[in-house]
C-alpha cells in the first residue's frame, strides 16, 4: 500500500537495480565516517545482528485505510524539524495535509522560519538554534568527527549548548502556547525529524505517540550502509555490517550528545538512560518512521517491518509566483539556462565557487541562473567579470516554478531540492557537502538521471563543465523523464498523513464522553476506568460530578525505557562508568558550590550570612555525592550484573522470559520474587533438559552442547536470581523515594491541560447539560462505555 519492496536482502546497494552503472564510490571527504569491518568492536556488534526477519505479509494484508471525510478526533500535533529551509518544507507540506483532517498543527523549528511558517497558515514554535551556525558547523565538520580547528575555535562547546536550547524549546513547543498566541496547547501527537532529538523524550513524558519522518535512512537494514557510514575491510558479512552501521553511527552520535539528552532528560523528571539503549531507542521502542523519498529511487528494503513506511517525496502545493522582471526577461533572452545553486550550505570561500562555477557555464557553452542561497554567491565579484548575456544571480525563487523553466539543476544534494529536480524532469548534478547528499548523489546517478556527485573540495571548472554536458544528452534526459512520469503517480504528503494515522493507537485514543476528542484523563471509579478529554474532564468537575484530585493524566501511548544488558561484563562496565562519571561530578559541585556561594555575595552580605549560604551549597552537594555514591553502589551496580547474568543465555540463541517491569518498591518486590523463582527453577531444571534436547536434535554433538548451555544457564540464571532478590527491591524503593521529587513536570502538564478544558468550555460552543447527561448514562451501566474493541471504526473506511 505505501511502498515497494527490495526482491531480496543484497549486502549493499545493488547498482544493477537501479542502473546498468556502478554506484561511485564514496570518498572520505563526503562526511561520512570510517568504519573498520575488521576491528574488535565492529566485530562485537555484527554479533548481535539478527537474522534476515520475514516480514512479509499475507496476500491479503493492508493497514487501515484512513480517509479525511472518516476521521474525526481533532488532534494537537507538533512537528518538531531541526535543519535548514529545505528540511522545514515538506513539514509544512505535510502539516497543511494533516489541518484538512482537522486537526490544529503546530511548526517547532527555528526562530529564523517563523515567516516562512506562519506564511504557510500554520502554527509556530520557536525552539532556538541558528541553521546558519549548524550549517556551517557541517560544512567544517562534515562527519561526526569534529576537526581540531573546531575543537580549538570552541564550536563543539557552541554546538552542545545550541543542542540544549534546542531540546527545551522542543518541550516548550509540546505545553506553552505560542507567543501572542491565547489559546493553550498540549500535544496530542509528535511528529519529527530524528535530529530534533528531544521527540522521544517528549513523547515518553507525555506518553502520547510519536511518529518519525525523514529523508534519509536511519534505520538497520542489510541493503546499504547508514548514509553517514564509509565501511572498510571484507572480513565479515556485507549485510551484517550494513545492518551494524547504523548501531555505529548512533553510538558515536551519542558520545557526543548522550550527557546532554540525559540532562535534557532529568529536566523533564525521566529517568536517565545508557549508553547501551540511548543510541537506539526508536528501533528498541519500534516507533513508527515514513520515509519522505520516492521508491522509485530506492525501494523499501525487505528487512524493513510494517511499522515503516515508503511513501515518496513531500511536494507542497506550488506557491503562486509571478517572476520579478530581470528574472522573466532572462529566460526570455535565450535557450534554456541551466540552475546552479547551494541554498543553505554556508561556503568558507563563495568568491572562489562563484569564478569556479562562471568558468564551468563558460566552458559548457551554457546559460546560467546562480541562486545566491545563504553563501551570497556572487556578491564579493566585480560586475565586469559577469556576462550579464548569460549569467544571471538571483536570490530566493520556489524551486517548484524555477525548475520548469530550466535544462539542468546543479545544487547540493539536500532531498527536498533533489526530489523536486527530479519531479520536473531535470537532470541532475549534485555536489555534496555532508550528511546525506552524497547518497542522493549516488542514487541520482545509479538511476540515470544525472551525473556522479563530485565533493565540493574535489570540484574543479573542468569537471563541472563534463558533467554539464553529460547531463545534456539524449538518454540521461530520457532516464529523469521516466522517473518524473513515476514520481508524478506518487502522493507523497497525502500517504506520509494516511501512515500517520494508521499508526496511531485507534483503540484506546479516544474520550469516552466525546469520541471527537482526544482523551487526556483517566477518572477511576469502583474499579472501572474511563477515559476523558480535556473539555470533558472541565465540565464535569464545574457541574459537581467529580473532582479535580480525582483525575490522572492519561498515556495514550506509554513508552518503557528499559537499560538493556548484554552481558554482565558489558553492563557492569556500562553501569560503574556511569555511576563513576556521577560521582565526579557531584564531586566537582561539592568543591565548587562553597566558591560559587561566596561569588554571589552581595555588597551588603555579611561574612556570616556569606558562610552560611556556602555551608548550605556544600551540605547540598554532599548530599547528592552521597546519594550518587549509595544508588551506584547499592543500587545500580548490583541491578546490572543481574540483567547482564539474566540476558547470558540470549548469547546461544534462548529466549528470556520477562519478569516485569520496576515502577515502585511494590512492583520492585514482586520481580525480584518473581525473578528467584523464574531464575532458580530454569536453572536447575536446564542442567537436564538442555542435553536432552540436543541429543534429541544433534546426537552427541548436540548433547555436548547442550550440557554446556545446562552449565552455563545454571550459574547464570541462579547467580542472577540470587543478586536479583535484593536488586530489583532496591531500585523499586529507589523510585519510589524519587518520584515525589520528580512531579514537577506532571504538574506542570496537568496545569496546562486544566487551561486548555476551561479555555475550550468557554469558546467552542459545547452544550455542558449533553456532557453531563453522557457521563451519567455511562456510569448507570458500569462506568464502561464498551466501546474499547470497536473504537478504531468510525475512523477506518
Amino acid at each position: 500500500m505505501y511502498d515497494q519492496t527490495l526482491p531480496e536482502v543484497v549486502p549493499t546497494i545493488d547498482a544493477e537495480l537501479y542502473h546498468d552503472e556502478p554506484l561511485p564510490a564514496y570518498t572520505e571527504l563526503d562526511g561520512r565516517i570510517n568504519i573498520d569491518l575488521d576491528s574488535k568492536i565492529a566485530r562485537t556488534l555484527a554479533s548481535f545482528v539478527p537474522e534476515p526477519p520475514a516480514y512479509a505479509p499475507p496476500e491479503n494484508f493492508s493497514k487501515p485505510q484512513i480517509s479525511r471525510r472518516s476521521w474525526k478526533i481533532r488532534l494537537n500535533i507538533v512537528i518538531q524539524v531541526v535543519g535548514s529551509r529545505g528540511d522545514v518544507q515538506p513539514f509544512v507540506a505535510l502539516g497543511q495535509e494533516l489541518q484538512s483532517y482537522g486537526h490544529r498543527v503546530r511548526i517547532a523549528t527555528h526562530d529564523c522560519f517563523a515567516s516562512f511558517v506562519g506564511g504557510s497558515n500554520l502554527e509556530f514554535f520557536p525552539i532556538g538554534g541558528d541553521p546558519h551556525d549548524l550549517m556551517a558547523y557541517m560544512v567544517k565538520n562534515p562527519g561526526l568527527i569534529p576537526s581540531m580547528s573546531s575543537l580549538r575555535e570552541g564550536d563543539v562547546q557552541r554546538k552542545r549548548a545550541m543542542v540544549e536550547q534546542m531540546l527545551s524549546g522542543c518541550w516548550k513547543s509540546c505545553i506553552e502556547p505560542a507567543a501572542g498566541e491565547s489559546r493553550p496547547f498540549v500535544a496530542d501527537a509528535i511528529i519529527a525529524n530524528p535530529p530534533s532529538f528531544a521527540h522521544i523524550h517528549c513523547a515518553q513524558a507525555l506518553g502520547i505517540p510519536l511518529h518519525l519522518m525523514f529523508t534519509m535512512p536511519w534505520t538497520s537494514t542489510r541493503h546499504f550502509p547508514h548514509p553517514l557510514a564509509n565501511l572498510n575491510g571484507a572480513k565479515l558479512d556485507a549485510g551484517a555490517m550494513n545492518y551494524v552501521s547504523y548501531t555505529i553511527v548512533e553510538w558515536m552520535t551519542w558520545q557526543g550528545l548522550g550527557d546532554v539528552v540525559n540532562s535534557f532528560r532529568s529536566s523533564i523528571d525521566l529517568e536517565r538512560i545508557n549508553t547501551t539503549v540511548g543510541p537506539n531507542l526508536a528501533e528498541m521502542l519500534q516507533i513508527p518512521f515514513t520515509y519522505c523519498w520516492s521508491p522509485a529511487l530506492v525501494p523499501k528494503p525487505a528487512d524493513w517491518p510494517g511499522h515503516i513506511d515508503v511513501c515518496g517525496f513531500f511536494f507542497r502545493e506550488p506557491p503562486q509566483y509571478s517572476p520579478p522582471a530581470d528574472i522573466h526577461r532572462f529566460l526570455q533572452s535565450g535557450p534554456r539556462p541551466i540552475y546552479i545553486g547551494f541554498g543553505s550550505i554556508v561556503l568558507k570561500d563563495p568568491s572562489a565557487m562563484t569564478r569556479l562555477i562562471l568558468a564551468a557555464v563558460r566552458m559548457s557553452g551554457t546559460r546560467a541562473i546562480i541562486s545566491k542561497g545563504w553563501s551570497k554567491l556572487g556578491s564579493d565579484l566585480n560586475p565586469a567579470e559577469i556576462d550579464t548575456a548569460n549569467i544571471l544571480f538571483i536570490d530566493d525563487c520556489p524551486h517548484e516554478w524555477l525548475f520548469q523553466h530550466v535544462s539542468v539543476v546543479v545544487h547540493h544534494g539536500g532531498a527536498g531540492t533533489t526530489a523536486c529536480g527530479l519531479r520536473t524532469a531535470c537532470p541532475t548534478i549534485i555536489v555534496p557537502f555532508f550528511g546525506d547528499q552524497s547518497f542522493w548523489g549516488s542514487m541520482v546517478a545509479a538511476a540515470g538521471a544525472g551525473a556522479h556527485p563530485m565533493h565540493h573540495k574535489l570540484l574543479t571548472a573542468d569537471k563541472l563543465c563534463d558533467a554539464i554536458r553529460f547531463c545534456l544528452q539524449p538518454t540521461v534526459i530520457s532516464s529523469v523523464q521516466k522517473i518524473a512520469a513515476t514520481m508524478s503517480a506518487e502522493y507523497g504528503v497525502q500517504t506520509a498523513a494516511q501512515s500517520f494515522h494508521s499508526n496511531l493507537p485507534l483503540e484506546s485514543l479516544h474520550c469516552e464522553l466525546l469520541d471527537d476528542r482526544p482523551a487526556t484523563y483517566l477518572y477511576s471509579i469502583r474499579g472501572n476506568r474511563i477515559r476523558l478529554c480535556t473539555v470533558a474532564a472541565h465540565i464535569l468537575v464545574q457541574g459537581g460530578r467529580l473532582k479535580s484530585k480525582d483525575l490522572k493524566l492519561y498515556h495514550s501511548k506509554p513508552f518503557n525505557i528499559t537499560n538493556e544488558r548484554w552481558d554482565p561484563l558489558t553492563g557492569l562496565s556500562s553501569s560503574g562508568l556511569s555511576t563513576i562519571k556521577g560521582i565526579v561530578t557531584a564531586t566537582g559541585d561539592m568543591l565548587a558550590s562553597p566558591y560559587t556561594a561566596v561569588q554571589q555575595a552581595g555588597p551588603s552580605d555579611s561574612a556570616a550570612k556569606t558562610t552560611s549560604k556556602a555551608a548550605a551549597n556544600f551540605g547540598k552537594s554532599f548530599g547528592k555525592f552521597s546519594g550518587r555514591f549509595l544508588q551506584g553502589a547499592v543500587v545500580d551496580l548490583p541491578l546490572a550484573v543481574a540483567d547482564g547474568l539474566r540476558s547470558v543465555p540470549k548469547l546461544y540463541g534462548e529466549d528470556v522470559q520477562s519478569h516485569g517491569e520496576v515502577t515502585d518498591a511494590a512492583s520492585g518486590f514482586m520481580v525480584g520474587g518473581r525473578g528467584f523463582l523464574q531464575g532458580m527453577t530454569d536453572g536447575v531444571s536446564g542442567l537436564v533438559s538442555k542435553p536432552m534436547q540436543g541429543l534429541k536434535e544433534e546426537g552427541a554433538l548436540g548433547f555436548a552442547k547442550g550440557t554446556g548451555k545446562g552449565v552455563l544457564g545454571f550459574a547464570t540464571k541462579t547467580s542472577s536470581a540470587a543478586i536479583g532478590i535484593v536488586a530489583y527491591p532496591g531500585q523499586g524503593i529507589t523510585k519510589s523515594l524519587i518520584a515525589p521529587f520528580r512531579s514537577t513536570t506532571r504538574k506542570s502538564v496537568m496545569a496546562q491541560r486544566a487551561a486548555e478544558g476551561e479555555h475550550m468550555a468557554r469558546t467552542e460552543g459545547l452544550e455542558h447539560l449533553d456532557v453531563l447527561r453522557r457521563f451519567d448514562a455511562l456510569m448507570l451501566h458500569g462506568g464502561s462505555s464498551g466501546t474499547d474493541a470497536t473504537s478504531a471504526s468510525p475512523y477506518i473506511v
